[in-house]
Parts: structure tokens; C-alpha cells; sequence
């Protein structure tokens, strides 16, 4: 018998008639029954939301700090009660891995994202405040380098409508809760498994259960999340953001189109960054919006583009349990058809071919994987020089240094490798990055105390002109 996940109103569980299954896509066997709810009792739990910013704030940022570190191993180690079942950290990777199609071993490596956010929450806020007393949110009002200074909050709850394809995302949201601000999460259809976990954990440490609505939800559900809450994340495909693009109190999370730029005075030196290359493009398995979906390079492309695609071929699909495995499946197999199709159809345009000439898509154990693809385009005009997809896919594009930010378009992550000093100020300059790494970094590196898309304490807490008279 499948378990059932109930839907989670502010610290209490409800079961909705309306229920949803989770499948094993191998077998079709259920796995869970989501408890789901309409927009009606989400607008209705909308209007009480007082009790649950209450409960928080009964508590100081350090208590809660204190409560994040704490819930951050029992995450990842102990055996915690999810609705209405209990749930060993095994029995979450196997699960997860079921139902996401992420091997053991990377479903155990955002299992440590999640960890290190919450284990470093002190360290995280002190860079996303610029520094700023943490007890400033405690009062409303403090003092920064001999100035006073006071914050009041953007909204007494933060919507999230959470994607299926890494469960790492779930990190940009924990903050919110030491910042003193409810959750009303919107799970992905086939991965409850992480925010359930995460809630868990930190009601297992202290938090306030009060502080969690868990709202499996429709479209109009998710649509009353993204609209009633003051302040709202949403991730998806350029075509779900659309909608909300021009909402200031909703940031969208979408395709990061990330890319690594070689400068001139490197190129030559390319063969030396090929590990950067590799994980750009692959860490994650390619699914995640800071992958390098383009590589930027003034020459040698055709060279690059053949090593990088050797060094990819490595990646094979293997069983979810084997410690070498770190290629993705596709939960959903007409996901991996339609990408396939949409390759194949940009190929049929002049000006691109694949360096990888195997089959792109293959089967095992029941699961469709798709291999990492490297593009040889000739221009930056292509339709595959600036897409992305969710795997290991990247474009090899010669661009001269100095058209590239000429053509870069909007990225959420660049690489760029280069000692040119006028280079670099204009990288700096550029409004097309969002996050610019000097150096041989990988895209996907991370720094947690520093804004990965938008700045979470800016979006949740404004800074408001005070003056005192200190009698």
C-alpha cells in the first residue's frame, strides 16, 4: 500500500478528498497519495496567516539559526516522521532517486546542499545583509557603521512553487524561514520528498510548525500561491515564467542560459580548463539553471568542442545504486522524446552539428537517458548556440572577444577566463550577468552567502529612512 502525504496547513495536517498519485515511472506502481487542494482553501489559509508569522516571531533570528543548524543533521541522518509514515535518509535517496531519476549519489549530493545551507545559515545571512546585526530583524532597528538603520518585512509569507528536476532548489528558500517569514510551498508533482524532509527536520529541531503550509496544488492553485502571497519564488520554463515576468513581488526562477567566455590572452591555454569545462556543463547532471549551456571561445573551437565531448562520453547511464553512476534518467520519457526532437530539429538547421555521434537517447531499466551533447555551432545566431536543456548539453560557439558581451544575452552565471584587465571591467560592467565568476570556476559553483538569483533578504525585508530622538 502507497503512503499518504497530507496536505500541511500551518502546522496542521489535512486531508483533502481529492488525492493524487506519485508513480514509479518503471512500473507504474503508486508510490504515495498526495492529499491536494484547490485554490479556495488556499486563499482561505491566506487570510489566517497571522498565526503562522506569530509563531515565528516569538523566537529571535539566533534561536532560529540555532534550530537551522540543528535541523541540518537530522536531515541528513536521522529517521523522521513525513505525514503520516516514517522515513529512514535511505529510504529518502531510494525514493527520490525512483521518482526524480537522479542517481544515489547525486540525489546524497543535494541531500549536502540542503545541509550545508542550513548547518551555515548564520554565515549566509551575514552576506546576503551585507554584514548587517542579525538582531536588527529581532527589533526592527539597529545600527550599521554608526548609523541607525531600520528593516521592516515585505510580507508575512513567501510562496514557493518548487520544480521536480533537483532537489537542491529547496535551498533558496530555507533562509526565509531564520529571517522570521512562512512558507507556503507549492511541492513538484513528483518530488514531495525534499520539502516534506526539510519540514520535518526542522520541526524535529525546534521551529514552529506554524511556520510550514505544504500545499500539493492545480494551476489555480498555484496561480492563488504566486498572487496572494506578498512575496513569491516561482521556478519553471520560459513559458510557465511568462506570466509572472513583470511582477516585482514575484521572482522567477527560470532558464539561467549560464556560460563560460575564454579570453584571448587564455585560449591558447584551453587544454589546461578542461575539468572546468566538464563541470560546467555536467555537475548535477546537467539539470541545474547555473550549468553552462554555451562556451564562448575566439578560436580553437572545433578542438574544445572534440575534447570536452570525449571527456562526456564517460557519463553512461548505470544502475541509481552504483556509486559510479552521474547521469540522470528521465522520470518522464516524453520529456526526453520532445528534447531529443528539439536537437534534431535545430541540427536540421545549417550552421551546427554534434560532436557526440552516438544515439543520444537510450533505455535502462526502465528508464530513458539522454547523453551528453556537445554542439559545434558557427554562429551565435543559431537556435542552439543559446538554449538550454535539462542534461548535459552545451554549444562550442568562436565569438572575438570583443563582440562577446555584444551577444552574451541575459545569463545567470559566466564564467569568464581571462587576466585582461579591460576585459574584466567590462564583464563587470555588463548587465547581462547575474553572477560573474574571475577565473577558472566552474558555473556551478556555489557561494551560499552570496545572492544566487536575486537577493532573498532584499526581496523579504526593506530598508526604511528612521530617525530617533535618544532621551
Amino acid at each position: 500500500m502507497s503512503s499518504l502525504i497530507t496536505t500541511l496547513r500551518f502546522g496542521q495536517r489535512y486531508e483533502s478528498l481529492d488525492n493524487t498519485d506519485v508513480l514509479d515511472p518503471r512500473n507504474g506502481d503508486p508510490l504515495a497519495s498526495i492529499s491536494t487542494v484547490n485554490a479556495g482553501v488556499i486563499r482561505k489559509d491566506q487570510r489566517k496567516i497571522s498565526k503562522a508569522t506569530d509563531a515565528l516571531r516569538t523566537m529571535s533570528c539566533a534561536q532560529l539559526i540555532e534550530i537551522c543548524a540543528k535541523a541540518a543533521d537530522v536531515f541528513v541522518h536521522d529517521t523522521l516522521t513525513i505525514a503520516d509514515f516514517s522515513q529512514s535518509p535511505q529510504q529518502y535517496v531510494e525514493t527520490l532517486s525512483i521518482t526524480s531519476g537522479l542517481p544515489h549519489m547525486l540525489c546524497r549530493s543535494n541531500m549536502d546542499k540542503v545541509r550545508t545551507v542550513l548547518a551555515g545559515m548564520e554565515s549566509i545571512l551575514r552576506g546576503l545583509t551585507r554584514g548587517l546585526d542579525l538582531s536588527v530583524i529581532d527589533t526592527g532597528i539597529g545600527e550599521q557603521a554608526g548609523v541607525n538603520v531600520s528593516y521592516s518585512p515585505t510580507t508575512d509569507v513567501l510562496g514557493v512553487v518548487l520544480p521536480s528536476n533537483s532537489p537542491g532548489v529547496n535551498s533558496i528558500w530555507l533562509p526565509a524561514i531564520a529571517m522570521k517569514t512562512p512558507v507556503m510551498i507549492k511541492p513538484g508533482r513528483e518530488e514531495p520528498w525534499t520539502p516534506l524532509r526539510i519540514i520535518a527536520a526542522l520541526i524535529a529541531a525546534g521551529c514552529p510548525r506554524e511556520a510550514f503550509g505544504f500545499y500539493p496544488t492545480d494551476h489555480e492553485g498555484t496561480d492563488a500561491i504566486m498572487t496572494g502571497c506578498g512575496r513569491a519564488i516561482i521556478f519553471g520554463d520560459d513559458a510557465t515564467l511568462q506570466r509572472y515576468a513583470d511582477h516585482p513581488g514575484i521572482s522567477c526562477h527560470g532558464t539561467g542560459r549560464s556560460k563560460i567566455l575564454i579570453g584571448e590572452d587564455m585560449i591558447d591555454q584551453w587544454e589546461s580548463f578542461i575539468d572546468v569545462l566538464v563541470d560546467s556543463v555536467a555537475g548535477n547532471s546537467g539539470r541545474s539553471c547555473i550549468n553552462a549551456s554555451s562556451i564562448f571561445v575566439p578560436r580553437h573551437g572545433d578542438a574544445i568542442a572534440e575534447a570536452l565531448a570525449a571527456r562526456l562520453s564517460e557519463m553512461r547511464p548505470r544502475s541509481a545504486d552504483d556509486p559510479e553512476a552521474n547521469l540522470s534518467a528521465f522520470a518522464n520519457a516524453k520529456f526526453a522524446e520532445y528534447i531529443d526532437g528539439a536537437i534534431e530539429d535545430g541540427l536540421a538547421t545549417p550552421g551546427a552539428r554534434a560532436v557526440t555521434v552516438e544515439p543520444r537517447k537510450v533505455e535502462l531499466e526502465g528508464y530513458t537517458y539522454l547523453l551528453p551533447t556537445v554542439i559545434r555551432c558557427d554562429s551565435v545566431e543559431h537556435p542552439l548556440a543559446n538554449t538550454e536543456f535539462l542534461f548535459p548539453f552545451t554549444s562550442v560557439v568562436e565569438v572575438p572577444q570583443n563582440h562577446m558581451l555584444e551577444v552574451i544575452g541575459p545569463s545567470l552565471v559566466v564564467t569568464a577566463i581571462t587576466h585582461d584587465e579591460t576585459f574584466r571591467r567590462a564583464l563587470l560592467d555588463s548587465p547581462d550577468i547575474d553572477r560573474l565568476n574571475l577565473g577558472p570556476l566552474p558555473t556551478s559553483h556555489v557561494q551560499w552567502d552570496q545572492p544566487h538569483e536575486g537577493n532573498l533578504f532584499e526581496f523579504l525585508y526593506r530598508r526604511r529612512a528612521i530617525a530617533q530622538v535618544n532621551e
